[in-house]
């Protein structure tokens, strides 16, 4: 990659990730303390590589000691205060560390009384309990943020004053003996379902991650996607859309995707004549998308496979066609407005040899070698372990990719970093699901919703169309802010019981894969949805844009993300289920041609500029074709025909010429 198009050090990045990205706040500690906290991060990944090769322990003492290995490391790296010292540890963060270790260390030290225990808990245990709760809480809003810390304070005050509250949402509260023992002496609370995720699964998979950024795999996406896409029209926003979606598979955050990968294509985009807005835009959608990408999704695909009920291969099947046609419509809307500027690709000097990339080209292997254990039906912790392994082999290829001793504990230590946020987050998202466990408030919200769409529409269609409109409100709401796994724990928590509430009102049941995928997109596209859109003021920070225009033109450009749920839900056929070759071959075809003439719309360039009314009628071809049903399919094909041929037959082609000569 040319050294030209890089404009930000690593310094910068790191600061850019401190100001929009709370996983990214960490101290900069040195001396014998900053070796111990390396130790320790090793430790967590031994441990946890460990379990993944010989098997977990009972579930109490792995989500236990997982845990309090991320807690206690979290208060060591993470300042109470973005604005405090990050070179010292003040004494306090000690005994919380010491008070986390001492807590967690209760399951495995007392496990054969606890579990033998009948009735309520001791006031220790009384003590124990609150203490983890405080702890979780605390140690969630440093290492993630305030906004998943202050809804589950909300959902811990709705668990105790329950018998106060109004209407449906009253229950006959918890006493706080309860509430303590549900939160942290069962598994349906902070050690329950989320927490046991990120004790298995997602850690394995952050470690993967994290052994194939060593081997240099993020350089070589940026040059892959530079050979690929760097001399087509409007080339750096093709990068940066290509490289976002390699980027997206090993990265669990939109934010740091958008600076990584920001930082060189950004530059690129503004040198070519993109509009500073824009440039900053087409990294943050791309970016974002990448936590739709298969195959793992930012690590919700994971979650997904509990909460939905459903096999890994189900969830990345149904992923596919809408992330193609997310990132499809991305770069449709990119060319058409290249296009429309006259813009050109990048010169040669800046574009990598291709016999240079397909040098590297062996780096790709684990990540297919994953998909295919996957696909054979290798449990998924196994795959993961295997995918680590694969990564060693092949990095052996090539001295300037070979994992040496160094890199290897790097690569430890970098994936069990990466772990903490999550950890922070599932253990405090599992407060906000054993809550709405104890107290049926998912259900109460669900059938809120349904009840408040059905008191407007007159008709079960109308219903469900304004039931989905809300669910995808309260979802962009939630998904404020929150990271990727707390992102989908949260809207499949409490936005999610809506649309499975309606499937009692509907004569056809909406597939649960379907609502979870709802939930979970619109949960993302919080990210570049203005006024909190992180990854698009993260964009902004690079570019010089302005963050709100950025996060509209962002929003414009994943204008997928917000019809294509919609969609599947309406026909699940986009999401593979319960559906032929034949029908999803049409469905896909139907809906790319769809996202041709939405784009072309929304931008206002096809052939030639488009008129305001050919716009207008162009985006309703394209939600014609995107709406997968033969009448509209139809109509939608018709309508595209005849506007393609008319755009063709009077393109102008003495103004496209002027404008390539000029570039």
């Amino acid at each position: 990659m040319s050294e030209k198009s890089v404009e930000l050090t690593e310094k910068e990045q790191q600061e850019l990730l401190e100001k929009f990205d709370a996983e990214s706040n960490t101290r900069n500690l040195k001396g014998i303390i900053a070796s111990v906290i390396f130790v320790l991060l090793i430790v967590f990944s031994l441990f946890q590589l460990y379990t993944g090769i010989f098997g977990q322990f009972t579930a109490y003492i792995q989500r236990t000691v997982h845990l309090g290995f991320a807690l206690a490391l979290i208060f060591l790296l993470f300042p109470a205060r973005r604005k405090m010292k990050k070179d010292t540890i003040p004494w306090y963060d000690y005994i919380l560390m010491i008070l986390s270790v001492v807590v967690c260390a209760y399951w495995p030290v007392y496990y054969d009384t606890l579990v033998q225990q009948f009735g309520g808990i001791s006031l220790m245990q009384m003590i124990i309990g609150g203490l983890a709760i405080l702890l979780v809480l605390e140690a969630a809003r440093r290492a993630v943020g305030f906004p998943i810390t202050v809804i589950a304070l909300l959902f811990l005050g709705y668990a105790l004053f329950g018998a106060y509250m109004p209407g449906a949402l009253a229950h006959r509260g918890l006493s706080l003996e309860q509430l303590i023992q549900s939160m942290f002496f069962t598994t349906e609370g902070i050690l329950g379902t989320p927490l046991q995720v990120s004790s298995t699964i997602i850690f394995l998979f952050l470690l993967f991650g994290a052994f194939l950024v060593q081997t240099g795999i993020g350089n070589y996406f940026n040059d892959l996607a530079i050979s690929i896409a760097g001399k087509r029209v409007g080339g750096p926003a093709k990068v940066a859309i290509f490289s976002s979606a390699l980027n997206g598979t090993i990265s669990g955050s939109s934010v740091a995707n958008t600076v990584t990968t920001g930082s060189y294509t950004i530059p690129m985009m503004k040198k070519l004549g993109y509009n500073k807005n824009f440039a900053g835009a087409v990294e943050a959608a791309s970016s974002t998308g990448g936590q739709i990408m298969p195959p793992i999704m930012g690590a919700a695909a994971f979650l997904m496979i509990e909460f939905a009920g459903e096999s890994y291969w189900d969830i990345a099947k149904a992923a596919m066609i809408p992330a193609l046609l997310y990132f499809s419509g991305i770069w449709i809307m990119t060319h058409f407005e290249a296009k429309r500027i006259g813009l050109v690709g990048l010169p040669d000097d800046e574009i990598p040899k291709k016999r240079d990339v397909l040098k590297k080209i062996h780096l790709l292997i684990p990540i297919i070698a994953i998909v295919y254990f996957l696909f054979v039906g290798m449990s998924v912790e196994r795959a993961a372990v295997y995918g680590i392994l694969s990564i060693i082999l092949v990095s052996l290829f090539r001295k300037d990719t070979r994992i040496t001793p160094t890199k290897f504990f790097l690569g430890l230590e970098q994936g069990a970093r990466t772990a903490l946020g999550v950890a922070a987050a599932t253990a405090c998202a599992g407060i906000i699901v054993g809550v709405v466990t104890k107290t049926g408030l998912g259900l109460k919200l669900g059938n809120s919703l349904v009840s408040m769409a059905g008191v407007i529409a007159n008709s079960p269609e109308l219903q469900l169309m304004l039931t989905l409109i809300f669910t995808m409100i309260t979802s962009i709401i939630l998904g404020m802010g929150s990271p990727t796994t707390a992102n989908y724990i949260i809207t499949s928590t409490i936005a999610l019981p809506a649309i499975i509430a309606l499937n009692g009102e509907l004569d056809a049941a909406i597939p649960v894969l379907a609502a979870h995928m709802f939930v979970f997109y619109f949960g993302i596209v919080a990210d570049i949805t203005p006024p909190v859109a992180l990854a698009a003021f993260a964009a902004s920070g690079i570019s010089g844009g302005e963050p709100i225009r950025t996060g509209l033109n962002a929003t414009r450009l994943a204008i997928a993300a917000f019809i294509i749920p919609y969609m599947f839900v309406l026909n699940p056929a986009l999401l593979m289920i319960d559906a032929t070759t034949t029908e999803i071959i049409f469905s896909l075809v139907t809906a790319m041609l769809g996202m041709v003439s939405l784009g072309a719309g929304l931008i206002g360039y096809w052939y030639r500029p488009v008129k305001w009314f050919e716009r207008i009628i162009a985006i309703i071809a394209g939600l014609l074709l995107i709406y997968p049903e033969g009448y509209s399919d139809t109509a939608g094909f018709v309508i595209f025909i005849i506007m393609l041929v008319i755009q063709f037959m009077t393109r102008d082609k003495k103004s496209s010429q002027t404008k390539a000569t000029m570039n």
